[in-house]
């Protein structure tokens, strides 16, 4: 396939272009090609790079971390977030096209994920001339080929009595928007917390040392991160700001309508996560604890959980 001229990606359809997908736009020079966005090949692409700068999350929140992807993992997968990867997570379904694009004017080099409707589900932006130069052998797609996942996608497990990940899954989903409608049905212990609690619980787990994780989710996208919070910081227009392991985390409180203290089976036992809820009851962000982790840390985490004051 040829290359297009193009923006940022399939935001708008310009009238006069016969561009085939809704990538074209005169405001900047550029190109960009389209990519298979099927798994196992957009797996193969995404961990073709060395260096990139993996970008998640919308308005309300929003997850960089600069570094190589591990193998991204789909819903219904198995997931693991290690120390010096990038964590990705995709409901394959949602993803309906994938995109190389290059600014002509900066160089700068990108890879995005779009939705069906045009927003994007992630991004990653390529650092090294090496890993710039290796976009360029990623294999197109034709026009108009159909790019999400098929039947094969492993089906998510049902979340009302299911384990953190089934949570995480559902939320995948639809930004969790059914799970919360229907959260009555949840077998778990649930509770809603006041979200500005959240700024103190970043800071105390950054001074007492105690390591966390947070995921972030865009549609159909979630990227984590895991390890010890090194610096925090809040502005007076209510952004929170935290340096997590590898990562750096931005959580504008203003944007967040609701939270809720969530329970449910992970690596040892019922664990607690913050999930923090935007105006449409979509779930932007989630703290918590991922995997295997030391049991003191587990424990000190519950305890930290189990002292917040409710909504």
């Amino acid at each position: 396939m040829t290359d297009h001229h193009t923006s940022h990606g399939p935001e708008r359809r310009d009238a006069e272009s016969p561009c085939a997908f809704e990538g074209c736009c005169r405001r900047r020079h550029g190109s960009a090609r389209l990519i298979d966005a099927r798994m196992p090949e957009l797996a193969k692409c995404l961990t073709l790079f060395q260096y990139v700068q993996a970008v998640t999350g919308g308005p309300v929140a929003h997850i960089e971390q600069a570094g190589s992807y591990a193998v991204p993992s789909l819903r219904g997968d198995a997931f693991a977030v290690r120390p010096g990867s990038i964590a990705l997570r995709v409901d394959a379904a949602g993803v309906a096209s994938a995109v190389v694009a290059r600014d002509a004017d900066s160089g700068s080099v990108a890879l995005r994920l779009f939705d069906a409707d045009g927003r994007t589900v992630h991004e990653g932006r390529l650092l090294s001339e090496g890993d710039r130069l290796l976009a360029g052998l990623v294999g197109t797609v034709g026009a108009g080929a159909r790019t999400a996942q098929g039947p094969a996608v492993p089906e998510a497990a049902a979340w009302e009595n299911g384990d953190q990940l089934a949570q995480f899954d559902a939320i995948l989903g639809d930004g969790g928007a059914a799970r919360r409608a229907a959260f009555h049905r949840y077998r778990g212990e649930h509770r809603p917390v006041d979200a500005d609690v959240v700024p103190a619980v970043l800071d105390h787990v950054c001074s007492v040392g105690l390591p966390i994780g947070v995921a972030v989710f865009a549609p159909s996208a979630m990227q984590a991160c895991g390890g010890l919070v090194h610096v925090t910081d809040r502005t007076v227009g209510g952004r929170v700001f935290a340096v997590l392991a590898e990562s750096s985390v931005e959580i504008d409180l203003t944007g967040v309508r609701a939270c809720h203290l969530v329970r449910s089976t992970a690596a040892h036992g019922p664990t607690s996560a913050l999930e923090l809820d935007d105006a449409d009851g979509r779930c932007v962000a989630v703290i918590t604890q991922f995997g295997i982790v030391g049991e003191d840390v587990h424990a000190a985490w519950e305890h930290l959980a189990a002292s917040l004051p409710g909504a």
